[in-house]
């Protein structure tokens, strides 16, 4: 029984698996190996991209991506340095800082609410006083110079708009602790300093350093030592959580203040220069010229002023647009620094350099003489009844070297330099090789921006410019510093310098630490140069020197003064320039060298009276001087 049971089971069993196995139509097979080691292999690659991709992130990447998640996390704020004070050669403060507040737009925080843009502008324009529109001018320029850090839109806080803000509590403005720019004694050295702002595009895209919180120079030593005056700014980081709440804040790094500027420049003489200076011009009922004053051992700028000058606070400052207006376009452009960007025909100025040059050339000897009836008559080779006269400023008589320079003769200079009779004359081309010895047609290198280089001009220029043949008039006028020639008033008073120390050109400097550089050694016309210092020596003695007036000082003075005629000789440029020798006078081992001590230039654009009205105010300047420095 029980083995019927157990065939009737396996009968069922077979017969069912036989019907399951026709209504699959399946058949049995042995399983193989290949799809199994497949699968393996898939899962492996999968598991090796994975792995690659997770290295790539970790170890590759991890750097810029944990950088990234700290970026999200911390905000890194600058904290604003000081910029270096300003200081004369004998520490008096010039160009200080003053803490303010700021009010600054976080431009981040403004792009990531844009519910609160209406409410912000709303704000800005109630306590601030700025336009939407003056926001949106503002926005679109840092778009264009690619920065997201905080946007200024608001100096020098005054205590009802600090509060104000503060109590907004807005995410999209803050106030921030500032420093603005101060200067003790504005217009007194306003052209020599310049002034400061806050970076404009060009700024942010030319340097790399700066962000636009910082203030930058925009003109004078403010601009030429910005990188200087810079300082390091500090870093402050505020950590938050994923949804923005501050966890912690550490200040990463102080600011530093700017390395101290220490100028040559003697802050008390440059406001008795500039006092003088403004009295000499009002009693005139004159605005524009200027004042320089070297050392001439060593080429620094004693003293520096362009009038009109301008009070460099109301550009530095915030607000005050009616001033600042004002200032950009007056037609006296008083943001124009004559004494070192400014082109002048020197007048008789010129003329020692001139006598270095016919000395040297051997056009005439110290002593030959000269007849000057006032004028000079040229003949004229077609119609001899005709001649062409040149004038000279009064009779002279008969004049050498020495009063030649003293009584400022036109006509001896017509005649040495042009030629005229017996004399061949040095020629403008020579001439101009002198000019560019003493420096002229070439830039100083002063320390400060937008020195201009003068213009020397010969027949090759004038052919290609006017079209027209260099003439001998042409050569007379230039030789006693008038027609075409033209020199910066800072070319001019080197040049005098290099006479004074006996024939060293030196790079003016104002920055009192900066090396000195000597530009053109003129020591071998030594023997030129005693003679011509002989003849500005006695502009100063002779009764008919130019300037005379300065015989009374108790100290020995060498002087030349000049006229230079413009607008078609309807107005006359005045010029002064004298130095004091050292007590001793004569240099050393028969050199040329006096020990000068300073040498200044004075100008006075359309005087009245020609140089006249700028020896007074150079005779008072020496006399401080030498009271106040010397004795």
């Amino acid at each position: 029984m029980s083995k019927l049971s157990d065939f009737n089971d396996l009968a069922f069993e077979d017969s069912l698996a036989e019907d399951w196995s026709r209504d699959l139509e399946t058949v049995e097979v042995r399983l193989e190996a290949r799809p199994t080691r497949g699968t393996m292999i898939f899962a492996a690659c999968l598991i090796a991209i994975v792995a690659g991709r997770v290295l790539y992130l970790n170890m590759i990447k991890g750097g810029f991506y944990a950088a990234r998640a700290e970026a999200n996390a911390n905000r890194t704020e600058h904290i604003l340095a000081p910029r270096g004070l300003v200081k004369d050669r004998n520490g008096m403060v010039l160009a200080e800082n003053r803490s303010v507040f700021r009010a600054v737009l976080n431009v981040d925080e403004y792009a990531k609410h844009p519910e609160l843009h209406e409410q912000t502008l709303s704000v800005v324009g109630e306590v601030l006083g700025l336009a939407p529109e003056a926001v949106d001018v503002m926005m679109a320029e840092r778009t264009k110079a690619e920065s997201s850090e905080p946007l200024v839109i608001g100096e020098d806080l005054s205590q009802e708009q600090i509060v104000k803000l503060k109590a907004l509590d807005l995410l999209t403005l803050a106030v921030t602790d500032a420093y603005m720019r101060h200067y003790s004694e504005g217009e007194t050295f306003g052209s020599l300093l310049g002034y400061v702002s806050l970076p404009s595009v060009r700024d942010l895209q030319q340097n790399s350093k700066i962000s636009s919180q910082d203030l930058v120079g925009k003109a004078g030593l403010e601009s030429r030592y910005d990188e200087r005056l810079q300082g390091v700014p500090g870093l402050y980081v505020r950590v938050r959580d994923a949804k923005g709440n501050l966890i912690h804040a550490e200040e990463k790094r102080p600011p530093q203040i700017g390395s101290t500027l220490t100028l040559a420049v003697d802050g008390e003489f440059q406001k008795y220069l500039a006092g003088r200076m403004r009295q000499g011009l009002s009693s005139l009922g004159r605005t524009t010229g200027g004042a320089i004053a070297l050392d001439p051992q060593n080429g620094e700028v004693l003293a520096l002023i362009s009038f009109p000058s301008y009070d460099n606070n109301i550009l530095s400052s915030p607000g005050r647009n009616e001033e600042k207006r004002a200032l950009l376009n007056s037609p006296l452009q008083p943001l124009f620094d004559r004494m070192v960007s400014g082109n002048y025909s020197p007048g008789s100025v010129v003329k020692p350099l001139d006598s270095v040059a016919l000395l040297n050339e051997k056009i005439v000897d110290p002593m030959r003489s000269i007849f000057s009836p006032g004028y000079l008559d040229v003949p004229n080779p077609y119609d001899p009844s005709k001649p062409t006269r040149y004038l000279d400023w009064r009779y002279q008589g008969y004049v050498n070297i020495y009063s030649a320079i003293a009584q400022s003769s036109d006509v001896y200079f017509y005649e040495t330099v042009g030629g005229f009779g017996d004399i061949k004359g040095l020629g403008i081309t020579r001439l101009k090789e002198w000019w560019q010895k003493f420096g002229f047609g070439t830039p100083t290198g002063i320390d400060l921006p937008s020195e201009g280089k003068g213009f020397l001009p010969d027949p090759e220029w004038k052919e290609r410019r006017q079209g027209r043949p260099w003439l001998l008039g042409d050569t007379f006028n230039v030789s006693i510093g008038q027609g075409d020639l033209q020199v910066t008033p800072i070319q001019l008073t080197n040049a005098i310098a290099s006479l004074a120390n006996g024939g060293i050109l030196y790079q003016p400097v104002v920055n009192k630490d900066a090396d000195r550089k000597i530009l053109a050694d003129l020591t071998r016309y030594a023997p030129e140069i005693k003679e011509v210092q002989k003849g500005m020596r006695l502009t100063v003695t002779s009764a008919l020197g130019t300037a005379h007036a300065l015989n009374d000082l108790p100290f020995e003075v060498h002087a030349k003064t000049g006229s230079a005629q413009i607008q078609n000789n309807t107005k006359e440029n005045a010029f002064f320039a004298g130095y004091i020798p050292s007590p001793e006078g004569e240099g050393e081992n028969g050199s040329a060298n006096t020990g000068a001590r300073i040498v200044i230039l004075i100008l006075i654009e359309d005087a009245r009276e020609g140089s006249l009205n700028a020896v007074p105010i150079g005779k008072d300047a020496l006399r401080w001087y030498w009271e106040h420095r010397l004795q």
